[in-house]
């Protein structure tokens, strides 16, 4: 089975497979790294900026009856921010069924990020959600907290969907 099951997590292939939810201010933009850290990554405007996937997981090889299984579902999200401006970084994940309605959701309260933060890594484990699951839909995003024209906001890079392999 697929390791990482979001494509373009890195922004390599410009905002393919990604649909630009919220698009405001400067709207988004993509920007490489001056650091080894991440080779390059998404980052946000000064006004609202989400992106989303929906994960179709029969289509990515996982068959209907090891799915309703409830296998563990791992998201991980990487986020930081600029030097001069902080900003609010947001992230929705959720389980969907055959109809795309939610099993369950993954929706930490927006975070207030201040200034010069490194790196930050969010990562969430669904267990024991039941059965239907079909779909994985990952929304992430933020924007700046000084409404500065440009693309001060909350960047965003290296974010991953993984599902537990068969024991």
């Amino acid at each position: 089975m697929p390791g990482n099951l979001l494509l373009n997590p890195h922004g390599h292939e410009n905002f393919s497979n990604w649909e630009l939810t919220k698009n405001g201010g400067d709207k988004w933009c993509i920007e490489p790294t001056p650091d080894d850290s991440v080779v390059s990554y998404f980052c946000t405007s000064h006004k609202p900026c989400l992106k989303k996937q929906v994960i179709i997981l029969l289509q990515c090889g996982y068959d209907a009856a090891y799915l309703d299984s409830a296998p563990e579902v791992t998201v991980r999200d990487w986020y930081s921010t600029r030097h001069d401006c902080g900003g609010v970084y947001r992230l929705t994940v959720s389980l969907l069924n055959e109809n795309r309605e939610v099993i369950a959701t993954f929706k930490p309260d927006d975070v207030a990020v201040p200034a010069e933060t490194p790196w930050t890594q969010v990562t969430h484990t669904f267990t024991g959600y039941g059965p239907g699951l079909r779909f994985i839909s990952f929304e992430h995003g933020g924007q700046d907290d000084k409404s500065w024209k440009g693309w001060y906001g909350i960047r965003v890079t290296g974010s991953s969907v993984t599902i537990a392999p068969k024991p």
